[in-house]
């Protein structure tokens, strides 16, 4: 059943900065804890896919069933009531665009690297009978390895009479589309990819595209014309394989099959294009099987057997992240856990306690709060204790060759002791509800915030400094001419109204002291984005706020423990970062220079921006204030040469209407 919350992302995966947007769709960077793999997360929200939401559909089925070298591989589909999650796998290198603008245009030999990748790919996507509708630069990135991945299958379509069947549907980009979808004409899906293909290749040599109008007409009149200028630097072989891929009629365009061998292809190769899958779909590798029995504590045929489901849940994505791993000769490795838990098949209840455990490990206390609150909220109730006036203490055991301490063993118990109610602002002992907490769960609340009752408390028998005090031989305390006794045991009490209102006050003020110190900026690591969602002004009202201030008190221990004493220190100066793609050099040796012509710039070309330290987050806007462009500038230093650079990355909104904007405001500024 799908959940309202991210909790199940949140048990298997560490979420981190956000990596790019579109649409409909943003994409985080996360880690999967269990193998300690990097991947892309990409987030849709229901509401806004409205009628895009089938098409999401479409392409998580196709990802399924497609496994290939050249093709980005899906691990992992998270669905819940409002989102849809998709694991995806992690290419660091960024979009081909923007390898493309960095270098302004490629080589012949490096093109010929890059689109014998490409031709790989859609010819193994043809052979599924898929076709891919939208190929295009920004749908191609790069691996750690300089190889390409083909994304985004949103488009894709699969005829149920095979890839012959002719289609209606216009999609795609108008730039790369097709004469034959522009005209609204039936097509044939292979054929409209090769002219995009085709597009896409003259991209990579010549740095622009060959069809190219800021009037959507004047563009679809070249299209369907099908006549574009060469320039001088092409080689006679390469105007030849574009003339033979942007034909007009698509009957006589070259076909996929064709270019496997085609001899611009195969220049400075034995071979032609390898198109078959290195990866079969459906292939199990026993060293990840072993791996996933040994250290999940499964059987080996219960982990062959989850494994060959391929529900693409967390026994898919553990499988498929150690099959890469082995794939680029990394050790087939689990990584330790706390506490190492049966991930596959054990509760959800133990796979929270272990994901508050390693947030607390790596600094992460805002998602121990979010988790703490959400069990609080269920519960009713901030804290667990098997007896308000008794601690449970390791029992003795008689052994041969001395006395062994041992844990009471775990028994269940009544209702009646699972929950401690708050009344009055202090614990009062056991109360009766629906729920019972799991023991897991009960231990770490038990430990993060001890109930705090009037006999177990040792500072409540003590004398209040702050009030003055006349000890008798009853036990009672004087206040002025009024004698009062304790109530509970639970020692002094002030029944005066102005003198109580003040020691409150005080010990209110250090409280709030202790907390501005614990939860500083300086103390605190970076929160997740999915777990603030959860934070609500409603929850800290009433009974809820004394639920939650309790819990981060006590969290407060925990944390004070776990954070070091010497605090970070802030970064004052810009990021020093090793060379990239997506980095324009300057000639200045000041990088606040730099940023003030920047920023003297940006308001000249009607783009919007916030500024944070040397980043700037950038966006323009339509005329009815939607956003229609972001993107980022970043003021960085590269390490070797030390010099002033510019790093940029697109965000939202069309690649190249962003290059021509980026290129002029870098241009504009004289940087």
């Amino acid at each position: 059943m799908p959940m309202d919350s991210a909790a199940e992302l949140l048990t298997y995966y560490e979420v981190y900065e956000t990596i790019g947007s579109g649409g409909f769709a943003k994409v985080k960077l996360g880690r999967h804890i269990l193998t300690g793999e990097n991947v892309a997360i990409k987030i849709m929200e229901k509401k806004e896919l409205g009628e895009d939401l089938p098409r999401v559909k479409v392409e998580i089925e196709a990802m399924k069933s497609l496994s290939h070298q050249h093709v980005c591989r899906l691990y992992h589909v998270i669905e819940t009531n409002t989102k849809i999650y998709m694991i995806l796998e992690y290419c660091p290198g960024g979009e081909l665009f923007d390898y493309i603008i960095a270098k302004d245009r490629l080589s012949e030999e490096e093109t010929r690297v890059f689109f014998r990748q490409i031709v790989s790919a859609l010819a193994y996507v043809h052979s599924q009978g898929y076709a891919h509708r939208d190929l295009k630069p920004e749908n191609l990135l790069l691996d750690e390895d300089h190889n390409l991945k083909l994304i985004d299958f949103g488009l894709c379509a699969k005829p149920k009479g095979g890839l012959g069947y002719e289609l209606m549907t216009c999609c795609g980009s108008p730039a790369y589309a097709a004469p034959e979808l522009i005209q609204g004409k039936s097509y044939i899906g292979s054929e409209a990819d090769v002219w995009s293909m085709g597009v896409l290749l003259f991209a990579l040599l010549c740095g622009y595209l060959p069809f190219d109008d800021d009037n959507c007409m004047v563009l679809y009149r070249k299209i369907t014309r099908g006549t574009y200028n060469n320039p001088h630097w092409l080689s006679p072989g390469s105007i030849l394989l574009l003339n033979q891929m942007m034909q007009v009629d698509p009957k006589h365009r070259v076909t996929i099959k064709q270019l496997l061998d085609h001899p611009w292809m195969t220049s400075g190769y034995d071979s032609p294009v390898e198109w078959h899958s290195k990866q079969p779909l459906g292939y199990i590798d026993e060293d990840c099987i072993t791996e996933m029995s040994v250290n999940l504590k499964n059987s080996r045929q219960s982990s062959l057997q989850l494994v060959n489901e391929w529900k693409y849940d967390q026994t898919t994505a553990t499988y498929l992240l150690l099959l890469s791993k082995k794939q680029r000769g990394k050790p087939v490795r689990i990584r330790p856990q706390l506490p190492v838990c049966d991930v596959i098949s054990c509760s959800p209840q133990h796979l929270g306690v272990q994901f508050m455990l390693r947030c607390l490990e790596k600094r992460l206390y805002s998602s121990v709060m979010m988790m703490l609150r959400t069990v609080a909220m269920i519960t009713t109730c901030p804290g667990f204790r098997s007896h308000p006036n008794k601690r449970e203490r390791p029992v003795r055991q008689l052994k041969r060759g001395g006395i062994k301490r041992t844990t009471p063993p775990l028994r269940r118990r009544s209702q009646s002791h699972t929950t401690v109610a708050r009344r009055g602002g202090a614990w009062n002992g056991p109360m009766k509800t629906k729920r019972t907490l799991p023991w897991p769960i009960r231990m770490l609340i038990y430990l993060l915030c001890p109930p705090r009752t009037p006999v177990a408390n040792r500072k409540a028998n003590r004398p209040n400094k702050r009030v003055l005090t006349t000890p008798t031989h009853n036990n009672t305390n004087k206040v002025g001419n009024r004698v009062d006794t304790p109530q509970g045991g639970g020692g002094s009490t002030c029944k005066d109204p102005s003198r109580k209102r003040q020691r409150e006050r005080v010990e209110r003020k250090e409280e709030e002291e202790m907390e501005e110190l614990i939860f500083s900026p300086e103390r605190r690591s970076r929160s997740l984005d999915l777990a603030g969602a959860s934070r609500g002004t409603a929850a800290r009202r009433g009974r809820g706020g004394k639920v939650f201030g309790s819990l981060e008190r006590g969290l407060d221990k925990v944390i004070t423990m776990l954070t070091p004493s010497k605090r970070r220190g802030l970064r004052d100066g810009p990021r020093r970062i090793k060379a990239q793609y997506n980095v324009t050099l300057t000639s200045q040796t000041n990088p606040d220079q730099v940023l003030n012509q920047i920023l003297s710039i940006l308001p000249e070309k009607h783009v919007d921006f916030a500024q944070k330290g040397y980043t700037l987050k950038c966006r323009t806007q339509g005329d009815f204030g939607k956003v229609t462009m972001a993107f980022e500038l970043e003021v960085c230093l590269l390490h070797r040469p030390e010099v002033v650079c510019v790093r940029r990355q697109r965000l939202k909104g069309d690649s190249w209407v962003y290059k021509h904007l980026v290129e002029d405001i870098l241009s504009t500024s004289s940087i």
